[in-house]
């Protein structure tokens, strides 16, 4: 290997069965006193955000809670945490919930510091400061942003998604504790779940993957493949949950020392245009991405079929490099992932314009194992149909 590689990740990793319950002495240490709580309506609901408030008010912090994180944010959703959080005056976030509230905390928190607007952060290295210190605890097993120098944000005005890529906005903390995502329900643990196999697959068949990350991206895929589906079927199975926050975690930290490819590329326009979550729109691309690169990088796409349990002893290197889309396919079949672009809305005369779209996602696509070309990009939708 020529070149050198670095490897970023969260301040600190907490990471096991209960473990949420030191989120306030781990605040303490932090030197916090005001607390500002960053979530979402659902998450309140099922009684989390309020029970990480009592941890932190446990430890003698005055805490805020902000339940208005929008699914998807937007960049006016920033724009409206932002106000709210500056009058609470806190010296601490804490992002409760998916990767929706745990992008918005990033940003907002480094917002307090270096001010103007998170569109002025849109972008590569952008952020000259580290902002507020912050703890993300997780409730999903999917986006690995409690570990990831990104926050993912839809554009209006643009119809797309943009990012902020800054290792100033990791997380002091990150806590992953399984218990959080029980209340997660069937279609947003199979969704958030294989999120998680992209990032893990993509960060690992790229143009530059990060031996150090590689790893953890392929410990992602065997514990995904092996804990998804009981995951879905049965939100209290405990090792299941405990495997898929785990996997998710392993992710993350691939994720977030290796670009992403064609899949979020892709999958870019379909959020902005029709808005399909996150997750479910990489999962609807998966199987076809992964079929186009296969042979962009046969011996990798195929310790993505072992790492998933396809058997592949007595296939060909290309055999088996193949045999990662299928495997792909057969488990978003199997936790119900629909089964085509058509379930969710989408028709052949939307195609032209997703590939004018895709094709703007040129910082995703540079780094994918084989060359896309419009007429490319528009034969993976049309078999994702």
């Amino acid at each position: 290997m020529a070149r050198t590689v670095t490897f970023h990740t969260a301040g600190e990793i907490v990471f096991g069965k209960g473990c949420a319950e030191t989120v306030g002495e781990r605040a303490r240490r932090l030197g916090a006193s005001r607390v500002l709580l960053l979530t979402d309506a659902g998450v309140a609901r099922a009684g989390l955000a309020e029970q990480v408030r009592a941890w932190l008010a446990k430890a003698g912090l005055s805490v805020e809670v902000l339940a208005e994180v929008q699914p998807e944010p937007s960049t006016h959703t920033v724009a409206a945490l932002l106000e709210k959080a500056k009058a609470a005056q806190a010296d601490l976030l804490v992002g409760v919930g998916g990767g929706s509230t745990l992008d918005c905390t990033k940003a907002v928190a480094m917002l307090l510091v270096n001010g103007g607007r998170v569109e002025d952060y849109l972008g590569a290295d952008l952020v000259p400061r580290r902002g507020l210190p912050t703890i993300l605890l997780p409730t999903t097993a999917g986006t690995g942003s409690e570990v990831t120098p990104n926050a993912v944000f839809a554009v209006p005005e643009k119809h797309t998604k943009q990012v902020i890529v800054s290792h100033l906005i990791l997380p002091s903390i990150a806590m992953v504790d399984p218990v959080l995502t029980y209340t997660a329900p069937p279609s947003v643990t199979a969704a958030s779940g294989i999120d998680a196999l992209c990032h893990a697959i993509e960060a690992y068949t790229g143009l530059t993957p990060n031996p150090l990350g590689d790893p953890y991206a392929l410990a992602a895929m065997r514990l995904i493949a092996q804990h998804l589906r009981a995951a879905v079927y049965d939100g209290h199975n405990a090792e299941a949950r405990e495997g898929m926050a785990l996997g998710s975690l392993y992710a993350g930290l691939a994720l977030a020392n290796a670009p992403m490819n064609a899949v979020h590329a892709l999958a870019y326009p379909l959020q902005g245009w029709h808005h399909i979550a996150h997750g479910l729109a990489n999962a609807l691309l998966l199987p076809h991405v992964v079929a186009y690169n296969a042979s962009g990088h046969i011996e990798r796409f195929a310790r993505v079929a072992e790492a998933l349990g396809q058997p592949t002893a007595h296939l060909s290197p290309r055999q088996a490099a193949a045999a990662a889309a299928e495997a792909c396919r057969i488990l978003n079949e199997d936790v119900g992932i629909p089964k085509g672009l058509r379930e969710v809305g989408i028709s052949a005369e939307q195609i032209p314009l997703l590939v004018e779209g895709a094709l703007q996602i040129e910082r995703l696509l540079r780094y994918n194992p084989r060359p896309l070309r419009a007429e490319d990009i528009a034969a993976i939708y049309e078999r994702a149909l």
